[in-house]
């Protein structure tokens, strides 16, 4: 079996030794047409979101409202202590006529493939780091860029058109432009850098930073774990090509109408119990690819088929699953 270094790297294999590398899979909580940290209080929002992570997620989630790590009943994810919520755009098939279908999210392939969907979510670190505090939530990316210069600025967002589900090779940072055997990976990484102050900032980004070289900037000097998804998109259903563009130009779309891919974005609210996101990178827990193992002891976990139990019922009623004339909120 060929495991490229970045997939190595992200095993641990290539990191350091005081070094974590927590790896679960999160079912699909939800898709629906809400985003608490850009749009609150606004349902529907403009575009439509995947969603996964705990129950208490919502069309508003101020931390002294709604602290999801308390008001959560379940987690769609597999340590039982997390009731963060992790989103992103939805991926639509735009096809020849114009019509618009809703791509599924599926298991990863790497271990997680009795998943309802969903993605895989990594902490890592290497070296100390502090987790965040209660109240913490951040976004990466920006559903405006159109263009590769504007998408290098984020360079943990990227494609791999996958030839089967090891792949871990040709990252990109707009859609693949040929058929994908084994569907389309789509990976957001999270700064890993903190002011030390603020859980929050107006945009969302501000209060975070990427590393400089080794060392975290004289801005944002505290280390936090790194937040990293990978989520499946079963683009295989749409492989064949006479049903593409007759201009031979690929078909996907993001659900805030970006048919290049350069606007790659991803949601994230902290919604740990207590100390139990500290106590797993002090703990420096190793997920074992090789074996599709998460060997973190002082973690409990629930089963996939558990993560799978934990839904929520779409806020926004409208139809989400036909073939549409239309983006949900008219984005294209």
């Amino acid at each position: 079996m060929y495991w490229s270094s970045a997939l190595l790297a992200i095993a641990g294999l290539a990191r350091g030794v005081n070094s974590a590398t927590l790896r679960f899979s999160c079912a699909q909580l939800v898709v629906d047409r809400l985003d608490p940290l850009v749009n609150p209080g606004m349902a529907p929002s403009p575009h439509l979101h995947q969603i996964v992570g705990g129950n208490a997620f919502n069309v508003t989630m101020d931390y002294e409202q709604n602290d999801p790590a308390s008001t959560a009943t379940c987690t769609s994810c597999m340590p039982t202590e997390d009731f963060s919520n992790y989103w992103t755009a939805v991926l639509f098939f735009k096809a020849r006529n114009g019509t618009y279908k809703r791509v599924n999210t599926m298991g990863n392939g790497l271990g997680y493939t009795a998943s309802n969907g969903g993605q895989t979510v990594y902490y890592l670190s290497n070296g100390k780091v502090t987790a965040f505090r209660p109240g913490f939530r951040m976004i990466v990316g920006n559903p405006t860029f159109n263009s590769e210069t504007q998408a290098r600025q984020n360079p943990g967002l990227q494609y791999t058109c996958l030839d089967s589900p090891m792949t871990r090779t040709g990252y990109r940072y707009d859609f693949p432009t040929t058929p994908c055997r084994a569907g389309i990976m789509v990976t957001v990484r999270f700064p890993t850098c903190w002011d030390g102050k603020n859980v929050d900032s107006p945009d969302h980004q501000s209060h975070v930073a990427y590393r400089r070289g080794n060392a975290c900037p004289s801005t944002h000097p505290v280390a936090i774990p790194e937040v990293f998804y990978e989520t499946y998109w079963d683009t295989r259903p749409f492989n064949d090509q006479s049903q593409w563009p007759s201009d031979g130009s690929q078909p996907f779309v993001w659900s805030f109408g970006d048919a290049r891919g350069y606007g790659n974005h991803g949601d994230y609210v902290f919604g740990w119990k207590g100390d139990a996101l500290q106590r797993a990178m002090d703990a420096n827990c190793q997920s074992d690819l090789f074996n599709d193992q998460v060997n973190c002891p002082t973690l409990k976990l629930q089963s996939i088929a558990d993560t799978n139990k934990c839904t929520l019922q779409r806020r926004v009623r409208e139809d989400i699953d036909a073939w549409l004339t239309e983006l949900p909120g008219g984005s294209m």
